[in-house]
């Protein structure tokens, strides 16, 4: 008779924690090896430098085998975790310059600095279609609204990173980017028609299926594939759909089963057993070592009731086996470095999108140059905030002293956009930029109120559409967005990007 220890670590085998901390402490590696856990995915409290996180990633190889797997959020733009190495534009900004090429490059360049940290997985790229402005998680993280050319985009990165010996995971399957809810926080609804749902949020992921070695699942309901269940835990969808229908033969793991959308309605360990059974092959279990350890019993005592059969254990450990083997987790030296920060920037550059609102009169408003030298009032938000997805905004202070290589820059920071008084600014003839510093977009006082010369999206893009003011959109705001900015705003540079989602033209 098969032990409750023994259950565990097979259960321990189909479950990705993670875990506080930037060293691996004597109760972590004693759980992981107690569990046979042989995945982990690492976040940014986990690291402080190269050298600290590439010893955390061996140790974590060495207490989980070599067929461990030690996965990132590396995506690029806000969504980085190691923020040192060179810095990826974001999804729609390699949309906006839309060329495979530079695609290919930049996912290969991402995979080189996070192989050498320690990681065979990375949880990129995003194949949600962004055709909803108001989404509040993913805006910036797609490649676009068209499906076609954003599949098309992602895997040219996805063929980039696997060059380099790091495993992608397309995700969020069936699409997140036409939800205005946040699953992090709440379960969203997509209630389309099926052929709707084939037409758009469905087509990139069935294109890039022959090619994903692995796909996340969304915490989301979508009614007309399944009124019950969120897609994680739907075998319609799952198994039904995107194994039988389309015959996928990669991994299946859901996304964090710690979020709100999951975890506050089902339980996390009813919610992991329902993934598992509905076909997927590995539970995040992001949570607490409180919720890990319930997750390892309620998959135990599913396998102990013969709930998830031995058969359906020995292929999705077979899965996962053989992802390991393609993609081993072992580090390299790094020595490209420099020339990885100049594709980066290259993609920076070339992302750049100018926007003009048509004026009164019907004419657009065109972005203009302040002359060098000029006396310039930059206004932004006095805070930095992370949303829980993405890394913090770029501090005010560091907008102002990139603009003071160009400009004199008087800096005036809001805490409150829904109460800043843009008529109380002095009237004295300062060129004055308003620098967007977060994801979340303006309401009605700023939209009726706020009249930069000119606007920095520097996250964003949407918010470019709720100022009536030119704008210079970036997709993101790492060091060379800002180094992009100067060189539009010096004249060596133009804004050749074009926006790859509806709205913009």
């Amino acid at each position: 008779m098969t032990t409750q220890n023994e259950l565990r670590k097979i259960a321990g085998q189909l479950i990705m924690i993670r875990f506080p901390g930037t060293v691996l402490d004597a109760v972590t590696a004693d759980f992981l090896k107690a569990n046979s856990i042989r995945a982990v995915c690492l976040f940014r409290g986990n690291m402080t430098d190269s050298e600290q996180l590439a010893r955390l990633t061996a140790d974590l190889r060495a207490v989980m085998g070599p067929e461990s797997l030690i996965a990132i959020d590396q995506e690029g733009g806000a969504v980085v975790r190691s923020t040192w190495v060179p810095a990826p534009p974001a999804a729609m900004g390699l949309g906006a310059a839309d060329d495979t090429d530079l695609a290919y490059r930049t996912g290969a360049a991402v995979a080189r600095a996070v192989k050498a940290l320690g990681f065979n997985w990375n949880f990129a790229p995003v194949l949600d279609l962004n055709n909803n402005p108001h989404n509040p998680v993913i805006a910036e993280r797609s490649f676009g609204a068209e499906p076609k050319r954003a599949a098309e985009l992602a895997m040219s990165w996805m063929a980039g990173s696997h060059a380099e010996g790091v495993a992608c995971c397309v995700k969020h399957f069936p699409g997140h980017g036409d939800t205005n809810v946040d699953s992090h926080r709440d379960l969203p609804t997509v209630n389309k028609p099926v052929e709707e749902l084939d037409r758009l949020e469905l087509a990139p992921f069935r294109i890039a299926s022959g090619a994903a070695p692995a796909m996340m699942t969304a915490h989301i309901v979508y009614p007309t594939l399944d009124p019950e269940n969120p897609a994680t835990m739907s075998r319609r969808i799952l198994n039904d759909l995107l194994r039988e229908e389309w015959q996928y033969k990669g991994i299946i793991i859901t996304d964090g089963m710690d979020m709100h959308a999951i975890a506050g309605r089902y339980g996390v360990g009813n919610a992991a057993v329902r993934a598992l059974t509905a076909g997927a092959d590995m539970v995040m279990a992001l949570g607490t070592t409180e919720t890990q350890n319930e997750t390892l019993d309620a998959i135990a005592a599913a396998i102990a009731s013969g709930e998830l059969s031995q058969a359906a254990i020995d292929t999705r450990l077979a899965r996962l086996s053989s992802l390991a083997k393609a993609y081993p987790c072992k580090s390299r030296s790094y020595k490209e470095d420099a020339a990885d920060r100049e594709i980066m920037a290259e993609g920076w550059r070339r992302s750049l999108t100018a926007y003009s609102p048509a004026a009164a009169s019907g004419a657009p408003k065109q972005p203009q140059r302040p002359a060098a030298g000029a006396k310039v009032r930059l206004v932004a938000r006095a805070d930095v905030v992370s949303d829980g997805v993405s890394e913090a905004g770029v501090p005010a202070a560091v907008v102002a002293d990139s603009l003071r290589k160009l400009y004199d820059v008087e800096l005036v920071t809001f805490a409150d956009a829904d109460t800043f008084d843009w008529s109380a600014l002095p009237q004295d003839g300062r060129f004055t930029m308003l620098a967007s510093t977060s994801r979340l977009r303006y309401g009605l006082h700023a939209r009726d109120t706020w009249r930069p010369d000119l606007h920095l999206a520097l996250w964003n893009p949407y918010q470019a559409l709720d100022i009536n003011a030119p704008a210079l959109m970036t997709y993101g705001f790492a060091q060379p967005a800002l180094d992009a900015i100067n060189g539009w705003l010096s004249g060596q540079l133009q804004a050749t990007g074009n926006a790859p989602v509806p709205g913009f033209k």
